[in-house]
């Protein structure tokens, strides 16, 4: 639906900041509490990353993407889980008369520095479909980066 023929006003304004630049956690703990955001009748986003490297040696960071289909945490059924976590999928083996067993995952995503400088790139575009209503990226410097030294990290969002 075209955003001038929508009787509902979104609930956010571009660009979103989902992650004021900061240094990440020590000793590379998650973010404890990754600001969330509203996403709902948001059918795209791009995501943007600035990291720089907390020590001499090599920086990484890891990133998820959670989402939520509650507008607040009050309407999540009792036993459900508010926050969900991207998934990977591998598909089995296939064998003529055989089930298969495909395998699926919670993921994260590890970004490695390539120098001492603030590095921008983008995730996405990641499609939506109108069907999410938050999101937030928490964070954390990466074992294969250098958690005793962590980096810096911003994260802006785009949606459309």
């Amino acid at each position: 639906m075209l955003d001038y023929l929508n009787p509902h006003p979104r609930g956010w304004q571009n660009p979103v900041t989902a992650r004021a630049s900061a240094a990440l956690p020590a000793a590379g703990a998650w973010d404890a509490s990754p600001t969330e955001f509203f996403c709902s009748g948001a059918r795209w986003i791009q995501i943007q990353f600035t990291y720089t490297q907390g020590g001499q040696n090599q920086g990484a960071f890891d990133w998820q993407l959670e989402s939520s289909i509650y507008a607040v945490a009050a309407n999540v059924p009792a036993g459900a889980g508010e926050w969900a976590e991207p998934s990977i999928f591998s598909g089995g083996a296939v064998a003529l008369g055989a089930d298969t067993q495909s395998r699926d995952q919670q993921e994260y995503i590890t970004y490695g520095s390539k120098g001492v400088a603030a590095e921008t790139f983008t995730f996405g575009p990641v499609e939506l479909d109108r069907v999410i209503e938050r999101l937030r990226i928490p964070a954390r410097e990466s074992a294969d980066g250098d958690v005793a030294n962590p980096g810096t990290l911003a994260i802006v969002v785009e949606m459309w």
